[in-house]
């Protein structure tokens, strides 16, 4: 009997747990109108090191068969020129928005452009991040998100999970088109 009280308890548990979990996962939407709109850039820090690692190797490389200190100098060299050439190549384009929700500022910087200043958005905050253009009724002082906007908000996130887990080139084409389609406005 003492055995199936612990058993029971540790399901209860496990329970408790998930639900926690759930519901620490949910994501939030609020109403904002945009402030300020500027443009910025965003950088892959993964491919400039990349880029630095390659450009090392191929550094050290044209060394061969010269004098030590010469192969390290060109290494170093390498790995400048490579992480340069990284950078140039992983900056791409996007947006910073500031956004008056109620009383607070929110700064948001996203890849969708179109957003313009004096816009109502509907702005959710979770795993992702994400801007929708809202009515303006939205905006309104106290209005609260409803059930099925936090369920848009959800499945938005789950579809840029699916996205990042994808493993296959159809699994992420699949992915990318849900992405468009759920997380758009």
């Amino acid at each position: 009997m003492r055995y199936v009280v612990t058993s029971a308890k540790i399901l209860a548990a496990a329970a408790l747990g998930s639900v926690c979990l759930a519901a620490w996962a949910q994501t939030t939407v609020s109403y904002g109108r945009i402030t300020a709109v500027a443009n910025a850039t965003v950088q892959s820090q993964g491919a400039q090191t990349g880029g630095a690692l390659l450009g090392g190797a191929l550094g050290i490389a044209s060394g061969s068969g010269q004098s030590g200190s010469n192969r390290a100098l060109r290494g170093v060299g390498g790995a400048m020129v490579g992480s340069r050439v990284a950078q140039a190549a992983s900056n791409r384009p996007a947006f910073q928005y500031t956004i008056l929700v109620g009383s607070r500022t929110i700064t948001m910087v996203t890849d969708e452009g179109g957003f313009r200043v004096g816009d109502c958005v509907s702005v959710e905050q979770g795993a992702f991040n994400n801007l929708r253009l809202a009515p303006d009724s939205r905006c309104a002082p106290n209005v609260r998100a409803t059930p099925a906007a936090v369920n848009e908000a959800n499945a938005c996130n789950q579809a840029k999970q699916a996205l990042l887990d994808a493993d296959t080139d159809e699994a992420f084409d699949r992915a990318e088109r849900r992405v468009r389609l759920l997380c758009a406005d």
